[in-house]
Formats: structure tokens, C-alpha cells, sequence
């Protein structure tokens, strides 16, 4: 009777704490399509205010293919050289993989079904979440605005408003995101299979391993080279939203204070800072490159499938062009923040 009371217990407690932590979550989706939308938008019309207007959207681009480029390495390098999976029984995964479609392609058909993803019915997309096409689509929108100057003044206002109420709103939801984060981890500790958490130890090292040096080590490395800034000042200025970011793991839900910390702590210009947080915070996500290059071959491992270096590559570009869709959620991916802040030092 006992036993049966504590299982009814247990079962009680993970079921709530799912419940909080979905509706969490959920709250944070809700928000994400007008706060991706609206940010890039305003952010690239932001950028007519900028006197050096080419030189911010080139370093943005340059540093973030540059970071990703980085991690992607590191992430392939570390996986040939600790081959993790390798040795493990396949069929341990059989309940976690049975439901998953597998399709080969080519490199030619990968690259023609990513550019055609890119380019699809706006509508749909903010419909279903699309942010790789959301993206997009915003860049034509900001174009388009900063080409029409005055006469898209008030589609520009409104739309800036709407960014502004959208921050709002993701700073609401903050109130409850410890209390969501809490649910969240309480229903992982609840429902993890312990056995299988050792069996995959060593993947979880190599992946904890090549993120802390890639974020402790390059990209405060790189920043001090480019800018001269003490990577202790960058990180005390930036500490607000370092923890932000690690306790929602959520880009987006981390945007208002990393725009806060920009601005008031490392006193870069509010005409930098309203383009390159919004855009960083959905393509500058070099820990998610990182675990997702290192993911790809974790699987190919673990399936006895060898890859060439031309095959790896392809696989891991494929990762790439799909990560986008789980942007800016909470357990999604591993964003960088303290890269995504470094742009704005470098773009100053």
C-alpha cells in the first residue's frame, strides 16, 4: 500500500512538473515567430542610423561564419579523435530511434532542398515556426523598408512597437522561469534512464570539454586580439546575460538582458546593438554548431557507419541548415551568448 502511494506520488510530481514546464516552454514558442520577425526587421532598419553601416553587417557575417567555421572543427576534430558511440550496442537506442525516417541523398539534392527550405510561403512559415525561413524572409522586409526611407516610416514605427511589446512579454514570462527551469529539471532527474546516461558519459564529456574551450578559451581569444578588451572585463559586463542564457537556454528569452548588458554595461551604440543582438541570437550559435557537428558523427558511430571527410562535412552542413527551426527554445541547442556579445565589441 505504501508502494503504491509513493508511486501515485511519483507519478503526481513528474506530471505537474511537466505540466509547469511545458506551459513554460510553450509561452516561450508563442512568442518567439513576432519577436524573430519584428527583431531583424527593425534591427536592419536600425542600421541607417549607423555611419559605418557596411562595416557592421560585414563583421557580423564575417565573425559569425567565422565562429561557427571554429566550432564546427572543433567539434569534428574531437569526435575522429575520442570516437564516441563507438562500441556501443545500437539496439540500447531502439526506442529512441525506431520512430525516425532515414532518406540519402546527394550533396547536389541536400544543397538544392536547403536553398528551396529558405524560400517558401512567408505565412506558412510564421505559421509553423519556420525561423531558418522567418529569417529570411525578415532580411527582404528590413531591405526593403531601408530602401523605401520615409515613406515606410510608419510600417516601421508599428513594427518597432511590436518588437517593443514582444520584449515585454518575454520579460513576463522571466518572472516564472525559474519556477519553469525548477519543473524542467525535476521532470529530467524523474524520467532519466540513469544506465543510459552512463553508457553515453563519454559523449556528454567530449561535448562539456570542446564547449568550455571554445567559450572560455577562443572566443574571449579572438575578442582580446581584435578589440583589446580584457576578456575579464568583457565577462564581468556581460555576467547578467551569461547566466540568463544558462539557466532558460533560450536565445531568445535572453535577448532583452543581452541588449540591456550591450548598451548600459559595454556601452556599445543602440544603432549596432538593435541589428546585430536580434540576428546573432538566431544564427550566431556556435555551441549548437559544436554539439550538433559532433552529434552527426556520435550517430555515424554508434551505427558502425564510416564517413570520409567529404561525407562528414555534408552531414554536419545538413545539421547546420536545420538547426535554425529549433532556434531560440529552451533545450534546443546550446546558443553561444558570450560569442554572439563579443560581435558587438568587434563591430564598435
Amino acid at each position: 500500500m505504501a508502494n503504491q502511494k509513493d508511486a501515485a506520488a511519483t507519478h503526481t510530481g513528474i506530471y505537474l512538473a511537466g505540466l509547469v514546464g511545458g506551459v513554460f516552454i510553450d509561452m516561450l514558442k508563442m512568442v518567439m515567430v513576432p519577436l524573430v520577425f519584428t527583431s531583424i526587421v527593425v534591427g536592419i532598419a536600425n542600421l541607417r542610423a549607423h555611419h559605418q553601416i557596411h562595416r557592421v553587417w560585414i563583421t557580423t557575417l564575417i565573425f559569425s561564419l567565422t565562429t561557427m567555421a571554429v566550432s564546427v572543427s572543433i567539434g569534428v576534430t574531437s569526435a575522429n579523435l575520442f570516437a564516441p558511440g563507438k562500441g556501443l550496442n545500437l539496439e540500447m537506442f531502439h526506442d529512441a530511434m525506431h520512430s525516425v525516417d532515414a532518406s540519402h541523398m546527394t550533396l547536389g539534392d541536400f544543397f538544392a532542398k536547403f536553398l528551396h527550405s529558405l524560400f517558401i510561403n512567408p505565412f506558412a512559415a510564421l505559421a509553423q515556426g519556420d525561423v531558418m525561413t522567418i529569417v529570411m524572409f525578415s532580411l527582404f522586409i528590413g531591405i526593403a523598408i531601408v530602401v523605401g526611407g520615409e515613406r515606410c516610416r510608419n510600417l516601421l514605427n508599428l513594427l518597432q512597437e511590436l518588437f517593443e511589446l514582444s520584449l515585454r512579454i518575454v520579460g513576463w514570462i522571466m518572472v516564472i522561469a525559474p519556477f519553469g527551469i525548477l519543473a524542467l529539471l525535476a521532470k529530467l532527474i524523474a524520467t532519466q534512464d540513469t544506465s543510459l546516461l552512463l553508457v553515453l558519459i563519454k559523449f556528454v564529456v567530449v561535448i562539456l570539454g570542446t564547449t568550455l574551450f571554445h567559450g572560455l578559451i577562443v572566443l574571449p581569444l579572438i575578442l582580446f586580439v581584435v578589440t583589446r578588451m580584457s576578456p575579464l572585463r568583457f565577462f564581468r559586463g556581460a555576467k547578467e546575460a551569461l547566466v540568463t542564457a544558462f539557466a532558460t537556454r533560450s536565445s531568445l528569452a535572453t535577448m532583452p538582458v543581452t541588449l540591456r548588458c550591450t548598451e548600459q554595461n559595454l556601452h556599445v551604440s543602440p544603432s549596432i546593438t538593435g541589428f546585430v543582438v536580434p540576428l546573432g541570437a538566431h544564427l550566431n550559435m556556435d555551441g549548437t554548431a559544436l554539439y550538433e557537428a559532433s552529434a552527426a558523427l556520435f550517430v555515424a558511430n554508434l551505427a558502425g557507419v564510416e564517413l570520409n571527410l567529404l561525407q562528414q562535412i555534408a552531414g554536419v552542413l545538413h545539421r547546420q541548415g536545420r538547426r535554425d527551426r529549433c532556434a531560440g527554445h529552451s533545450q534546443r541547442g546550446h546558443g553561444n551568448h558570450g560569442g554572439g556579445i563579443a560581435i558587438r565589441r568587434l563591430a564598435c
